[in-house]
């Protein structure tokens, strides 16, 4: 994800900028060896050859998940020796290390990288006219054919960085086809430190290759993939996957109104880290050349998992995130792609291009809530438009293109505004 480029692009502003790898056994034995924080803080700036004096100094500890103890000094960086920078990287500490070690509650903030977003995409292309355009409200409609085409490539590419890098070289996606190999490579070899057996590292590699064609799908735990896996091995090698953040589990929720409380008994929805990952594991990058919308691309799976994935990139929390809606009676079940929370309104979102009559389980979701506002993310341009439920209540629509669903926040302020 580029954790470690981005602290030492943000070391650069520092006076001293000191790196640990905590993969090299010469830098975890500054914390093995070391009896208490004095001894580790001057071993690190004597070893590296900096200076003590100077409280302008970065200290970036990388990969710590290899060094139980340096997770334990992390709470005495804080207490004795605050004057200094801390940043430490590395993922599931609860999961790869069996250690009895004290975590440091409360002297940690965390920090959770996702791929970048579609801002983030234009950014690193350095298209700052079309980066202004998205932040107007409203957006400027001649730019919409434009703005639409680039969010097109990124959805084809997706928001790993080393991949968006690539692809601004020489805009050739057929190139990046070993930089996608070498990632999944990287994530099945990553499977046996994930794993506490060989039977569980069997699973996740299981999972890892079959996670990109069941995409976006409403998934069972049982026999997953077509296997005889049972129901407890797929649910804790998907468990320990999501908490690796290589995929996100997301099951429904009944809710109409705050807070938005799940369901662990319905079959809940899988996501995997990235889309750019799912139409090149998937094979369906051709498609994107010959598809007029991105919505008839991969039956329509790559649409709603894009804009997922510019839901959660808005998103610093773990936990206040965005479920799917369902309501699943006789006659009457409904799905609804996304739901968010805004002010005190939970707020349907649905990814498709559906006329009027189509929007069915939106008007159910309205005949039960206490407001009358949805969101469609779409190809088309911005909009605002007034419906009729079957039961004759009106709701108002937001037609929001993709490439402002990064901004749906800020819209939903404008769509209510227009309508108050």
């Amino acid at each position: 994800m580029g954790k470690t480029t981005l602290v030492q692009m943000f070391g650069e502003n520092f006076d001293q900028f000191i790196q640990l790898n905590l993969e090299k056994a010469e830098d975890r034995r500054i914390f093995e060896k070391g009896e208490n924080i004095a001894e580790i803080v001057q071993a690190i700036f004597f070893l590296k050859n900096k200076s003590l004096t100077n409280v302008n100094t970065l200290v970036f500890i990388d990969e710590i998940q290899n060094s139980a103890k340096a997770i334990k000094m992390l709470r005495y960086f804080y207490e004795e020796y605050n004057q200094f920078y801390v940043v430490a990287t590395g993922s599931l500490l609860e999961t790869v290390l069996d250690f009895n070690e004290s975590f440091p509650v409360g002297r940690v903030e965390f920090l959770y990288l996702n791929p970048c977003s579609y801002i983030e995409f234009l950014m690193a292309n350095e298209l700052t006219g079309m980066i202004d355009a998205a932040n107007e409200i409203p957006f400027p409609q001649q730019l919409h054919e434009k703005a639409l085409k680039l969010f097109s490539e990124y959805a084809l590419i997706g928001g790993m960085p080393e991949i968006i890098k690539n692809y601004i070289d020489d805009k050739d996606a057929v190139k990046l086809e070993s930089i996608y190999e070498s990632l999944l490579v990287s994530y099945m070899d990553d499977a046996v430190k994930y794993s506490s057996n060989n039977s569980q590292a069997s699973v996740i590699h299981h999972i890892i290759r079959t996670c990109f064609q069941e995409a976006g799908k409403r998934i069972k735990y049982e026999g997953f993939g077509n296997t005889n896996y049972r129901y407890r091995e797929i649910k804790e090698a998907l468990l320990l996957l999501q908490r690796a953040m290589l995929i996100r589990i997301l099951y429904p929720t009944f809710s109409v109104k705050p807070p938005i409380t799940i369901s662990r008994r319905k079959s809940p929805k899988l996501m995997v880290l990235d889309t750019g990952l799912i139409n090149y594991f998937s094979g369906i990058q051709k498609e994107f050349f010959i598809k007029d919308l991105l919505e008839n691309v991969y039956e329509g799976r790559i649409s709603e998992h894009i804009a997922g994935q510019e839901l959660f990139s808005m998103s610093m929390s773990q936990i206040h995130q965005p479920s799917f809606w369902v309501r699943e009676k006789k006659q009457s079940s409904a799905e609804i792609d996304y739901v968010i929370q805004f002010e005190d309104m939970v707020i349907p979102v649905e990814v498709k291009l559906g006329k009027a009559g189509t929007l069915k389980s939106l008007m159910q979701f309205i005949d039960m809530a206490p407001h009358n506002y949805c969101v469609r993310i779409y190809s088309g341009t911005l909009s605002i438009e007034e419906f009729k439920t079957m039961k004759g209540n009106k709701f108002l629509l937001l037609n929001l293109p993709f490439y402002l669903v990064g901004n749906i926040f800020d819209y939903l302020n404008w769509f209510i505004k227009q309508r108050s």
